[in-house]
């Protein structure tokens, strides 16, 4: 799976043949074939294994602190910066061009709702231990997992905004202090 995922990172999903993934597993592509029947069966295996690798990865940056405050913060830099080195998920779940691949929507939607648990979870706690103020923790777990997807698209692809730590730091700065004064 470890090589699968190397090509596909490096030629994209179109380019990647499955001649290439059997030379570079050293095998016969009738081996490969045994296993997978298409080079779809391939990537869907590949982003599905990198999808499970970044939920048990949050959940234990996660469960590596007690504070929600700090479990905030770390579920918000851990993704951020695990996102970045799962390259084959993140093109996977972000591509149009992969939009015709029927598996890819349902990846989606899984990683979005294990997501949104996540940061429910945390929210929860920490209302319920008085580190936080939210009226509704659900809507507010929805809005968290929103508006860091859209800073995916200016920090990772189009690479603005300088500095990623300065801006995930304000981003964080933001969401625990907002903008009003009290």
């Amino acid at each position: 799976m470890h090589v699968a995922s190397r090509i596909f990172t490096r030629f994209g999903y179109r380019k990647t043949t499955m001649e290439e993934i059997a030379m570079a597993t050293r095998k016969g592509k009738s081996s490969i074939y045994y296993y997978f029947p298409s080079k779809e069966d391939i990537f869907r295996a590949v982003v599905e294994n990198e999808a499970l690798e970044l939920k048990k990865d949050l959940q234990k940056a996660v469960s590596k602190v007690d504070d929600p405050i700090d479990q905030l913060k770390s579920f918000i830099l851990f993704r951020m910066h695990k996102l970045k080195t799962l390259t084959n998920f993140y093109t996977a779940i972000k591509s149009e061009h992969l939009a015709h691949l029927e598996f890819i929507e349902e990846i989606r939607r899984d990683y979005d709702q294990s997501e949104i648990r996540i940061v429910k979870e945390i929210l929860h706690s920490g209302t319920a231990r008085g580190k936080f103020v939210i009226d509704d923790p659900d809507l507010a777990a929805l809005a968290l997992v929103t508006a860091m997807k859209g800073l995916e698209v200016p920090l990772f692809i189009r690479k603005e905004y300088g500095n990623i730590e300065a801006r995930l730091d304000s981003f964080i700065n933001f969401l625990f202090y907002g903008i009003v004064k009290r």
